[in-house]
């Protein structure tokens, strides 16, 4: 019952690790190199050494559950979107379907229902999450997707929302409630085919993604 996660050293994917070791709950962190390690391995967390550019289907054995939080990251060009964002969650999707995973986890972003109303310079990105987003519904992997508003790094409220009704027009959402939202939707393993906008808000997580 080991969940990979993918994206494990970016700034949601640790706070995601943490947490979910806390909690007790097995995982597999992938990440790119040997020097990232050390920061795992102090905190009795288990890596694999893999790269979404490369090959990284042995990360999967053992696992039985996918969370890709990846991502190329702000400052990196179109072609590192297309090929981390886009092509590496496809061939994941590929993997887990082969492997028979039992569900994917897949961290999008609530614009990527409408990539063109994004700010210009995040329409690549987001027309990346919206087609790795649409792959998935169509693979047939038991899947969860998770679309968080504009990340801040604000602390954890553990109180979130899921519309922008519920919030008045505010769409941020801290890094530290995505950590959160993840580490309940992962120990959540009978919630499948299902998808979620994540905002600051008022209602505890487990109400809300429920």
């Amino acid at each position: 019952m080991t969940t990979l996660v993918i994206g494990a050293n970016g700034q949601i994917g640790r706070q995601f690790c943490e947490l979910a070791r806390a909690a007790g709950e097995p995982i597999r962190a992938m990440i790119r190199d040997a020097g990232q390690q050390p920061w795992f391995e102090t905190r009795g967390i288990e890596t694999v050494i893999a790269d979404l550019e490369g090959d990284f289907g042995h990360a999967f054995d053992g696992c039985d559950q996918v969370l890709f939080t990846a991502g190329s990251g702000p400052h990196t060009g179109p072609d590192k979107t297309l090929l981390i964002d886009l092509y590496g969650a496809i061939r994941a999707v590929d993997l887990a379907r082969e492997r028979g995973v039992a569900r994917f986890l897949m961290v999008s972003a609530m614009r990527a229902e409408d990539p063109q109303a994004a700010p210009e310079k995040l329409r690549p990105y987001m027309a990346a999450k919206f087609a790795a987003d649409a792959y998935l519904r169509a693979s047939g992997v038991p899947r969860l997707i998770l679309k968080p508003g504009r990340l801040t790094d604000e602390p954890a409220s553990q109180r979130v929302a899921t519309s922008l009704e519920e919030t008045g027009g505010k769409n941020g959402v801290s890094r530290a409630n995505v950590a959160h939202a993840l580490e309940h939707l992962v120990r959540a393993r009978d919630l499948v085919d299902r998808e979620f906008v994540l905002l600051d808000g008022e209602r505890p997580i487990a109400e809300v993604l429920a």
